[in-house]
């Protein structure tokens, strides 16, 4: 399947069924009156969040959602019935802008969470609702109001516990294969990953989280470069990053800083956020090799640093219960 994380749709609710002009008529009811009914309520358009959906890419191919009307009235002061609400099922962590993508009118970030986006139309009056002492007769039915329409953009931010950031070619994604169930591409050249991946890291009976892997970064990605930082977004919403530095490619403390100036000029949050660093390959490096640029590092980070295989799995264990336990401190505190 096909993912896509962000889609521009139109969505219209459904106008107001219309009133009626209607009279009684009767045999042997001399002064029959007005019995016009009021039009029924236009249908609804509703978006909820499912849990058996990871992308939005139905929305490439039906991107037009609209109400149907409500049904008019008619005589003997029958209501019109009203239109059946359209929902619209979205992944959970699914984001709703405006046209202008400035304002966000939703969060659908929980599974089986509403909201109510275009409000269906009320039906119009039948003439029987304009009958008064001095007006007996009125001949005045009033049209269905009409619905709400607009055009909106969904943008999907995937629900992960931790993150996984670096430059292409770290091993995240050789990472996320040897720590859980997930297949990400893997292959020896740059990019190899070209969208989000998810996967659960099951540590013991209770404790487990989700770890996403995004594209890599480059310099200038918050320019375009490369793939962009455009799935940064996916990673807003973990409580720890996972920043994997290749240390077999040299200049670590360069590669370092590299992230966290994207990350800085990325914005939302994602500098502040909770960060593990790890040296990763240690199978391609000296024992020397690893303890200067292990020691290089530290010193420029003010933090520990973590080392790992991930392709010989040496260190993966260790990394992975340092996640589980800065997720579970932050579940607590939640």
């Amino acid at each position: 399947m096909k993912f896509l994380d962000q889609a521009k749709i139109y969505v219209k609710s459904g106008d107001g069924g219309d009133g009626v002009i209607a009279f009684r008529r009767e045999k042997y009811i001399e002064f029959g009156g007005p019995d016009g009914g009021n039009g029924g309520r236009g249908g609804d358009i509703v978006f909820e969040a499912v849990a058996n959906l990871n992308t939005l890419i139905d929305f490439r191919y039906t991107q037009h959602f609209r109400a149907r009307k409500g049904g008019n009235g008619a005589g003997s002061d029958r209501t019109g019935a009203g239109a059946p609400t359209v929902r619209i099922q979205v992944p959970i962590g699914t984001q709703i802008f405006d046209d202008g993508r400035e304002m966000m009118l939703a969060d659908l970030d929980a599974p089986g969470k509403t909201v109510l986006l275009c409000r269906g139309g009320d039906g119009g009056f039948g003439n029987a609702s304009f009958k008064t002492s001095t007006n007996r007769a009125p001949r005045r039915a009033d049209k269905g109001w009409p619905g709400e329409e607009r055009w909106v953009w969904l943008r999907l931010k995937l629900i992960a516990d931790a993150g996984l950031v670096g430059l292409p070619n770290a091993g995240k994604s050789t990472l996320l294969s040897v720590a859980s169930a997930a297949r990400p591409k893997i292959a020896d050249y740059p990019f190899t990953t070209l969208h989000p991946q998810l996967g659960v890291v099951r540590l013991s009976m209770s404790d487990e989280f989700v770890l996403a892997d995004i594209p890599g970064l480059i310099a200038g990605a918050h320019d375009g470069a490369g793939l962009g930082d455009r799935f940064l977004g996916h990673v807003e919403r973990c409580a720890v990053l996972l920043h994997l530095i290749d240390g077999a490619a040299g200049n670590v403390v360069r590669a370092w800083r590299t992230i966290r100036s994207e990350l800085h000029s990325y914005g939302g949050g994602l500098a502040d956020k909770p960060e593990l660093i790890a040296l990763n390959k240690t199978d391609a490096m000296t024992p020397r090799q690893i303890s200067s640029r292990q020691r290089a590092l530290e010193k420029a980070t003010g933090n520990p640093v973590l080392l790992l295989s991930a392709a010989t799995l040496g260190g993966v264990p260790q990394v992975l219960r340092a996640l589980q336990d800065r997720i579970t401190a932050a579940r607590a505190a939640a």
